[in-house]
């Protein structure tokens, strides 16, 4: 029911967006897509890139709010299901459940820096955005969660303590290249001593400390902190390692787009 409710629910804002909002924004707040001839496409990834009702933002909104709390929200529930059949919650749905929890509080947390992410600037809010945050991240990414709440993962606690360590790790590579990336922006002359590089468009990008190390630093931390998750559900089941394979390609796809961007 509640899958159901949240699909019409962004079927109903990309409605109220694209079709509703007949008014000319200026320029400056359109996407990229807004000039496709294909009215489907312009409806699918998004005209605006920041649609308004009042002073709410719909984009920044359904992006940290619905999506991820409800996340959260079912991966609680799914160990409130294994208490209720088993009578406890195993290591490995705690860890999930932690994990998990930690990467949402730190999307919440460190919201201001959410806001100079690719999503946000560049990617309009059409039905690929409202139907990703609102039905795709609590139900997909909490297929761990789920397959948890029925099955045994047929590992060991040793296994889940490892398991939990390389997550660890992920979020501490994903949580220190973020945060310099987002101090940068903020505060480039705390990094004059820096090397950095000079964009085609006239930006500049940081080329030393965590960015010295990889080009896309952060999005390393991010993969491993997917894997992980899916470690703890053991190799039974196959389906558990689709977020990490998604999320593998999803960003190498995003990495030759700023790499695009960047050139032009």
């Amino acid at each position: 029911l509640l899958l159901c409710v949240l699909f019409v629910s962004s079927t109903i804002i990309n409605i109220v967006v694209f079709f509703l909002r007949k008014r000319r924004p200026p320029r400056s707040t359109l996407s990229s897509s807004s000039a496709a001839s294909d009215v489907y496409k312009r409806q699918f990834m998004g005209r605006e890139l920041n649609p308004r009702v009042g002073s709410l933002d719909l984009k920044v909104f359904c992006e940290l709010r619905p999506g991820l709390i409800g996340w959260v929200m079912v991966n609680a529930g799914m160990a409130a299901k294994q208490y209720q059949r088993r009578g406890g919650i195993t290591l490995p749905m705690v860890l999930v459940n932690l994990l998990q929890g930690l990467y949402v509080w730190d999307a919440l947390y460190y919201e201001q820096a959410i806001l100079s992410t690719m999503d946000i600037t560049t990617e309009g809010f059409g039905y690929m955005l409202a139907f990703g945050d609102l039905v795709w991240v609590p139900f997909v990414y909490s297929l761990q969660s789920r397959f948890l709440a029925d099955f045994s993962p047929g590992t060991s606690n040793r296994w889940s303590l490892l398991s939990a360590l390389v997550g660890a790790f992920g979020y501490y590579v994903f949580r220190g290249s973020n945060s310099q990336k987002d101090l940068y922006r903020r505060h480039p002359e705390k990094f004059r001593d820096y090397k950095s590089i000079e964009t085609a468009r006239g930006t500049s990008l940081l080329a030393d400390g965590w960015w010295g190390r990889a080009r896309k630093i952060n999005y390393t931390g991010d993969i491993i902190m997917a894997w992980s998750w899916s470690l703890l559900t053991g190799t039974k089941n196959p389906l558990m390692y689709f977020y990490p394979i998604y999320l593998t390609g999803l960003l190498y796809h995003r990495a030759l787009r700023d790499d695009a961007f960047c050139s032009a």
